[in-house]
């Protein structure tokens, strides 16, 4: 039919092929249905005429149809399905206009679940449904038509849920308001009780009189079954009659095509009536197949005289005598129809009886007496004799039908009106046939008797008439066969199965017609057919006047076999094959002389346009050269003068720039020559006077500075030997009485020798740090050393010069005198101190033996502690790791808390903007009702308002002094979950103010503690600074003495002993050797401690010694950096306590200490080292003031903040409730306000300051502008050289992106719109890049960061946060929308980490992106806030799932059986629940699983991150967990051992999800534990002791509660499981009453689990990124 209206076309306007091809849906639709064969089986048969004009084109169709199949609308066998209408009508139930059709699942109507296979694979029915509805629409069907079709249908449906319920064995009754029969009487408008009373009673009409008698339930239920039939019957064919209307031409036909679609021969497990006369309809056809295609053949070939045998064929007359014949099956059924009490059993006899044993097609099954078996020419077929006749009356109640007539319902009466007035207007065709499936049209009301004989007619009868009818329609045209052959009987793709297709061929005759078609000659033609067609292949010779003589010969020399042809009478006859090879030879002959014709015309037409090409081509280069060779002649002449007058030209201007340049060089040259000259002279004479001036001065400090020295060395070397003298005797003294004592205090020697070890430990580490230090200061010294001998070799050449100055000879030898006398002093000295070191070195001889068997006893205790350290060291170390696990737990525990409990302030925050922003819209709404009298302006507010805002209360503060105005008697309406919100924020507020009471407490003990702290502190510093002081010089002291002992002990050993005693292995001997190494080994550590302090003074000597004249002002910064390069607080002490030390001597002339002057300069390098800390600290303790000063001020704050917030809650404590949600939401109000004005004052001053440095830029870039324009003034323009300019091809260097986008301040908005505010995100999903957006605005982010435009950056992210909050409370339900968005937002926020800056987000980029970074803008406040607005759009994500899964997660988790069967009955004893399933529709879990994969797939098609679907997945099985335990405690048709199976089978089915999305680690499948847990709780044995155990080790995710209410609404389903004893769950409380968990029974379906944002670098390069068109930002640019 498409092939039909493709070729043919229409001919009129209305389309008509279009329409023809309409009509096929819809009869799919009402007459299609899914067998165990076919699954768009064609349950009736069509023979459709489509009428063709004198140019063929399609004017119209004309459709019969033939033997509907109405059984199967009341009853399908299993694996089939309904007519296909009725499943359409069920997927399209949620259609606004089929409300009231009152449909559901499929499912839920038995003339629809009876085959248990409501869905066919691969089939939408909701399409299939849009696409009948719009061929009804195209076939002229109106709307009201339609909904009246569905109406029915829908009727027909609900009637097959009419239930009885029988009184006793005769009659019965229908419940009262019985809901299916309401709804069937509502939609076909009639009355519901009287409908009621006639399905349950039926009409006898005697002779005299009537009567009403009940019937039986099943004659009930058939009855209800025979009307729904009829019902479909009769709008089967209404349908049939529209679609004839509409496809009826008012054009005469000339000629048509009839195509017949009938079914095939068919034969079941259970065959009826349908299949006996499908099968007599298959017998029909293939009798007249056969007359077509085996006699007529084998007749044409007799009549040509064309030598044949004839082949035998099967001729199935015989068995259509059998059906159709006089006293055959049709006629015996339709007589037994007729007989009063006729039977199926009794027909059945009269068949055995009549043509058992007389016709070999007819037999009998040997073990049943109702059925009978026929021999078709297909296979044989066993009929069963049930409802046969019934189905062949196909009697209905005429009082049901005359319900039917009384309808309301227009259309209703329409399908029962009588068959005359039902006539369409296409039931005479042009070609005089009548359809078959109408009645005469002569019947009329006034003789009832007629329409009554009329209903009496049988259906076996119509069929055999419509038949005979179709019959002699065929014979009467040309038929063409299609044989539609079904590769296997299960509907397997790519399966065929050989001996099923070859029954089918051999069945269909197919097999016959091959033989035939190899055996005859399928092709012919006319000797004058042949002769004109094939006259090409012919010579001129071979033509001959006899045409028959002419086509031999020449088939004889083209076909050499003789059997592949014949000759008949009039035609010739070829065998297959041999036309297609004449066909061939034709072709070749034809393309051989075509070629050769178009060779020669081709050549002919090529050569006249080639040479009309060359005359023109001659004739115009004859005139173009002429014309060039004019134009170079004139071309040449003009050049020559040119040059000529160039080169006059330039030689005059040339020669006047040269004398100008001339004269103004031999001025300047004299002027600067002068100048020059001049200052030469100036500088000798100035650096002359210079020289003499320091040579004098230079001498003077010379002389002045070492006599200063050499007074304050000699001093100090005295005072100093004089006071290490005195320590020392001092020292001695102490040794020797606390030797005598040592037996006395060993006693607590052991604590001794731990702060010994500790203080050698901290020594080791003192010492490794300072030999750091010395290393450095080595360097250094070497540089300086290095510097100070240049210096004295500078010196000693002034002091050769010094020497010529006779006066100075004289002073030195003063002072050689002056040395000479300190010298005689000095030796005098060291005499007297070798004398008293004489006298000290018995006693140290004693001393080191009483210390070495000390030493001995000590290094055994030392073992000892050492030991008993390392175990408790163990000890320790294995506490502080348990210690630390449990910590770090219990931090992570907090953190979450901490996270969680921000991320629900940041939702209550965006909650209470929201609700400000409907007050403030409600506020300006009210402000604007005009009112009476004058109307005040409001002209405070300030004009300088920022629009760099991102919040929306900064951004209309302008309203806020008008809502404050309002007056109080304009109350909001009460709003119970605002208020009960309100109290819970409250509750939570008191909280809040306790734990700050608590840690303003504690911050006042600090600063309390703190401050005594720092009154103790100088204290314990002045004793620290004393101690160190003591103890330094002690050291000094005692590593001078112990170099003498050990001195004096060598000279000894080597001049007084005799060689026996101190020869090696002596004992004397040995014991000085081992007095000498401990003596060595003391005398290591003080080397060590004397270099410490060396260092630290060499340190700082070098610091503070003067150079020269020009490093005196950067002592104090070089001094600064040493302090500054100390690490600790403890080294900063040290020094400092060596500056004290050295500040302790007198104010004696130190520079005539020592000979070089050394001490004198570390003395005054200490001196200004000790002013510099001593600022320091003060500056320290400034600040250190300062900040306890603003401690003491937040504190003050946080107290009257407090106290505000407390005095605020006790009234609104003492308010009733309505007043307490005004008071506070009024202090919310109030509060905004001051934070939008405090904020408002800082953006004016911010715009004040940008004023100002706009003003200092413009006058700037005047002055720079002013710079330019006179530099180029001051170019003469004789400069400038007029040179011809020449072309210059210059390459294009191919642009480099920097990965920045440029746009103009005007076009922000612009941007704003198409990129966020109308962008759609399903289109950006699928065909750009993730992420577009966010790598857009971070790109234009960049250029305005390179540009140093603070004000463009911070009203591109303004605008950004702004629009995506505005969008999101827009289209906030759209889950597609909010994952879109919360994807770029945490793109956005990766990418101004990733290109930030720094070294924490910059590890994984490339060198190209890090040259992206950011340079001039830290933003890591805009962070905070994309963090804080992401977490918002999670939580709206969130709520978005929830309303979506709701819905579902109850009937497909609990309710629907995943596993059939196992539920089994329900519990007895339950109250029954309305499930809403026939108005909402059911889930199942495929349901939830679709829904997941729907938003997994989303949230990857937008590029959302890992680790935030993982979140997302955790949250989403969260919801689902809890919903279904709190629905199982709630519901006790639920807690059953079946249930549970059930809830586990479903969970392991979520688990399967999350494995092949390789989800498993996202923490999802924990959420699910209680569930789990609340299963296994059904499940397990609930008896004993052992039992309980078991129960409460096992259900650790459930509370008591929650185990207890489980257990107490465990109801057994059959008689095998027993309920849960009181005992026993005495026993499970008993056993759980130590466990501390919540009261609370259900699970917080609400919860949220606190989102993170973990840091996802992306690897894509921001140059690389290209604007798609679509997005329509034409306006940016890359740079």
């Amino acid at each position: 039919m498409r092939y039909f209206a493709t070729v043919s076309g229409s001919a009129s306007e209305a389309n008509v092929e279009e329409k023809v091809l309409a009509s096929n849906p819809i009869m799919e639709s009402i007459g299609n249905a899914k067998t165990t064969r076919n699954d768009n089986s064609s349950r009736f048969g069509k023979y459709i005429e489509i009428g063709f004009d004198k140019r063929y084109r399609i004017i119209g169709a004309n459709m019969r149809t033939y033997l509907l199949e109405k059984s199967r609308v009341v009853f399908q066998a299993e694996e089939e399905r309904n007519y296909h209408i009725f499943y359409q009508l069920c997927a399209s139930a949620k259609l606004p206009e089929f409300k009231m059709l009152r449909l559901g699942n499929a499912n839920n109507f038995h003339y629809t679940k009876q085959g248990g296979s409501p869905v066919i694979e691969g089939v939408d029915d909701a399409k299939e449904m849009a696409h009948t509805r719009q061929a009804c629409t195209l076939l002229g069907i109106s709307e009201s038509y339609q909904m009246g079709i569905f109406r029915i249908l829908a009727g027909i449906l609900h009637l097959g849920n009419v239930g009885f319920t029988s009184r006793d064995s005769d009659s019965c009754t229908i419940p009262p308001k019985h809901e299916p029969l309401s709804i069937f009487c509502d939609l076909m408008g009639v009355d519901y009780e009287e409908m009621c009373h006639w399905l349950c009673h039926r009409k006898l009409a005697t002779a005299a009189e009537t009567y009403i008698k009940p019937i039986s339930k099943l004659q009930a239920t058939n009855a209800r079954d025979a009307l729904a039939k009829h019902i479909y019957a009769k709008l089967f064919t209404w349908i049939v009659d529209h679609v004839n209307q509409a496809l009826h031409s008012a054009v005469k036909q000339h000629s048509f095509i009839g195509v017949l679609d009938i079914y095939g021969f068919e034969t079941f497990e259970i065959n009826s009536f349908e299949q006996f006369c499908i099968n007599y309809a298959n017998e029909k056809l293939q009798q007249q197949f056969n007359m077509h295609v085996f006699k007529l053949e084998q007749e044409e070939y007799m009549k040509e005289q064309i030598p044949w045998t004839l082949i035998d064929f099967y001729d199935n007359q015989p068995c259509i005598n059998l059906i159709e014949s006089k006293l055959g099956i049709l006629d015996l059924l339709d007589e037994e129809c007729k007989m009063p009490k006729g039977t199926d059993d009794t027909w059945a006899q009269k068949l055995y009886n009549t043509h058992l044993n007389k016709c070999a097609l007819f037999e009998k099954p040997r073990l049943s007496n109702k059925a009978f078996i026929i021999q078709h020419f297909a296979d044989k077929v066993e009929y069963q004799c049930e409802g046969f006749l019934e189905k062949n009356k196909d009697t209905v109640f005429e009082e049901q039908i005359k319900v039917l007539k009384s309808s309301k319902f227009k259309m209703l009466p329409e399908l029962f009106q009588d068959d005359e007035k039902a006539i369409s207007p296409t039931s005479a065709t042009s070609s005089g046939r009548t359809p078959l499936t109408r009645m005469p049209s002569k019947a009329t009301k006034g003789r009832p008797g007629q329409t009554a004989k009329e209903h009496k007619k049988t259906v076996g009868h119509q069929f055999r008439n419509s038949l005979h009818l179709l019959m002699e329609t065929l014979n009467a045209t040309t038929p063409h066969y299609v044989r539609c052959i079904k590769p296997n009987d299960f509907k397997f793709p790519f399966t065929f199965d050989e001996k099923r297709a070859v029954q089918q061929l051999r069945a269909c005759g197919v097999l016959e017609t091959i033989r035939i078609s190899a055996a005859g000659f399928p092709s012919r033609w006319t000797y004058q057919e042949f002769f004109s067609r094939y006259r090409v292949l012919m010579k001129q010779k071979d033509v001959l006047s006899d045409r028959k003589q002419t086509c031999k010969n020449v088939l004889e020399k083209l076909i050499l076999d003789k059997d592949k042809y014949q000759f008949g009478k009039t035609k010739i006859f070829f065998r297959a094959g041999q036309v297609a090879y004449l066909e061939k030879l034709r072709a070749d002959k034809l393309r051989a002389a075509c070629i050769r014709i178009q060779k020669t015309i081709r050549g002919w037409l090529l050569r006249k346009k080639y040479l009309r090409m060359r005359t023109a081509a001659i004739t115009v280069q004859r005139y173009v050269r002429g014309y060039q060779a004019r134009c170079y002649a004139k071309f040449l002449r003009r050049t020559q003068a040119a040059t000529v007058l160039q080169k006059y030209w330039r030689m005059f201007i040339v020669r006047r720039r040269y004398k100008v340049k001339r004269a103004a060089t031999v001025a300047l040259q004299s002027y600067l020559r002068g100048y020059l000259a001049r200052n030469r002279y100036h500088k000798i004479l100035r650096e002359h006077k210079a020289v003499i001036i320091q040579k004098w001065v230079r001498g003077w400090l010379a002389r002045t500075y070492y006599k200063r020295s050499m007074h304050a060395i000699i001093y100090l070397q005295c005072c100093f030997r004089r006071m290490m003298a005195k320590r020392e005797l001092k020292k001695l003294k102490i040794e020797a009485r606390s030797v005598e004592r040592y037996k006395k205090l060993h006693i607590g020697m052991e604590n001794k020798i731990m702060q010994l070890q500790r203080k050698v430990d901290e020594q080791n580490k003192d010492y490794k740090c300072l030999m750091e230090k010395l290393t450095n200061l080595e360097g250094i010294y070497n540089s300086e050393t290095e510097k100070l001998r240049n210096d004295l070799e500078r010196l000693q050449l002034s002091e050769e010069e010094a020497k010529i100055a006779t006066g100075r000879v004289l002073s030195l030898q003063e002072e050689i005198a002056k040395l000479r006398k300190d010298l005689e002093q000095t030796r005098s000295d060291k005499k007297s101190i070798e004398e008293r070191a004489d006298r000290y070195k018995q006693e140290t001889e004693q001393l080191v033996s009483n210390l070495k068997e000390e030493n001995t006893l000590l290094k055994q205790e030392k073992e000892a502690l050492n030991h008993r350290i390392v175990e408790q060291a163990k000890e320790m170390t294995e506490t502080m790791e348990k210690k630390l696990v449990e910590e770090t737990k219990q931090l992570e525990l907090d953190l979450n808390d901490e996270r969680l409990r921000y991320q629900n302030l940041l939702n209550e925050f965006s909650r209470l903007e929201e609700r400000y922003d409907d007050l403030k819209e409600e506020m300006t709404l009210m402000v604007n009702v005009p009112k009476p009298g004058h109307k005040r302006t409001d002209s405070t507010h300030s004009s300088n308002e920022s629009e760099y805002t991102f919040s929306s209360e900064i951004a209309d503060t302008e309203d806020i002094p008008l809502r404050t105005e309002e007056p109080s008697e304009k109350k909001v309406p009460l709003d119970m979950s605002l208020f009960l919100k309100l109290q819970k924020r409250v509750t939570e507020l008191e909280q809040e103010k306790q734990v700050m009471q608590d840690e303003l407490d504690r911050k006042e003990e600090q600063v309390l503690r703190s401050k005594a702290k720092e009154e103790e502190r100088p204290q314990i510093r002045g004793a620290e600074l004393e101690y160190e002081s003591l103890k330094r010089q002690e050291l000094e002291s005692e590593n001078k003495k112990l170099k003498n002992e050990l001195n004096e002990l060598r000279k000894a050993l080597s001049e007084k002993s005799a060689p026996e005693v101190t020869a090696p292995g002596a004992p004397a001997y040995c014991v000085l050797m081992e007095q000498l190494t401990s003596v060595s080994e003391e005398l290591d550590v003080r080397k060590e401690e004397v270099l410490i302090l060396r260092s630290q003074l060499v340190s700082q000597k070098e610091a503070i010694q003067p150079k020269d004249d020009k490093n005196t002002m950067t002592d104090s910064t070089i001094l600064l950096e040493d302090v500054q390069k100390m690490k600790d607080k403890g080294e900063i002490a040290q020094a400092y306590i060596g500056l004290k030390e050295t500040n302790r001597s007198s104010a004696m002339d130190y520079h005539e200490l020592n000979e070089d002057g050394e001490l004198w300069l570390v003395y005054e390098g200490l001196k200004q080292a000790n002013r510099l800390l001593e600022s320091q600290l003060q500056s320290q303790k400034r600040n250190h003031e300062n900040e306890a000063e603003a401690l003491r001020g937040e504190i003050q704050s946080l107290k009257e903040e407090n106290n505000r917030q407390q005095q605020l809650l006790a009234q609104n404590l003492q308010l009733p409730p309505e007043a307490r949600i005004e008071a506070s939401l009024q202090h919310e109000i109030t509060r905004l306000t001051n934070e939008n004005l405090d904020l408002m004052e800082q953006l004016e001053k911010q715009d004040k300051t940008v004023r100002k440095l706009k003003k200092q830029l413009k006058v700037f870039a005047k002055k720079i502008g002013e710079l330019e324009v006179g530099q180029m003034e001051n170019i003469s323009p004789g400069q400038i050289i007029d040179e011809p300019i020449r072309p210059v091809n210059i390459p294009r260097k191919e642009k480099d992106f920097q990965g920045m986008l440029e746009y103009k301040k005007e076009d922000e908005q612009k941007l704003v719109k198409n990129l966020i505010l109308e962008l759609k995100p399903r289109g950006v999903a699928v065909n750009l890049i993730p992420g577009l957006p966010a790598y857009i605005l971070f790109m234009c982010v960049r250029h305005a960061d390179y540009l140093n435009d603070d004000q463009k950056v911070r009203s591109l992210l303004t605008s950004t946060i702004n629009s995506i909050k505005k969008v999101l409370k827009k289209r906030g339900d759209d889950f597609e929308t909010v994952s879109f968005w919360l994807s770029n937002t945490c793109r956005f926020l990766h990418c101004l980490k990733q290109y930030s800056g720094e070294e924490g987000f910059m590890k994984h980029n490339t060198s190209r992106q890090n040259e992206h970074c950011l340079t001039n803008f830290d933003l890591a406040e805009y962070r905070q806030v994309l963090s804080d607005l992401a977490i918002q759009i999670y939580q709206q994500l969130v709520r978005v799932l929830e309303n979506i899964l709701q819905p579902m997660i109850v009937s497909g988790m609990l309710e629907h059986e995943t596993i059939q069967g196992v539920s089994g009955v329900k519990p007895t004893g339950l109250r029954k629940r309305t499930s809403s399933i026939a108005d909402e529709g059911t889930y199942t879990l495929d349901s939830i699983l679709r829904q997941l994969n729907s938003f997994h797939s989303v949230m990857c098609q937008h590029g959302m991150d890992p680790e935030l679907i993982k979140q997302v997945v955790k949250q989403m099985f969260y919801i689902v967990g809890a919903i279904t335990l709190n629905n199982l405690l709630l519901r006790k048709d639920m807690c059953s051992w079946s249930k549970g199976m059930q809830i586990r089978y479903n969970v392991s089915q979520l688990e399967e999800w999350l494995r092949d999305k390789n989800l498993m680690n996202s923490g999802a499948k924990e959420t699910l534990e209680p569930l789990i847990q609340a299963a296994q709780l059904l499940q397990v044995k609930k008896k004993t002791d052992d039992d309980a155990e078991a129960i409460c080790s096992m259900c650790n995710a459930l509370t008591t509660a929650q185990i207890v209410k489980v257990l107490n609404l465990y109801t057994p389903v059959n008689e095998f499981e027993e309920r849960v004893s009181v005992s026993f769950i005495r026993t499970i409380q008993m056993r759980l009453r130590d466990r501390k968990d919540s009261p609370q029974l259900l699970m917080d379906a609400k919860h949220i689990f606190p989102v993170t944002f973990p840091f996802n670098p992306s690897s894509l390069a921001l140059e690389t990124i290209q604007i798609p068109a679509s997005l329509g930002l034409g306006f940016i640019s890359r740079v």
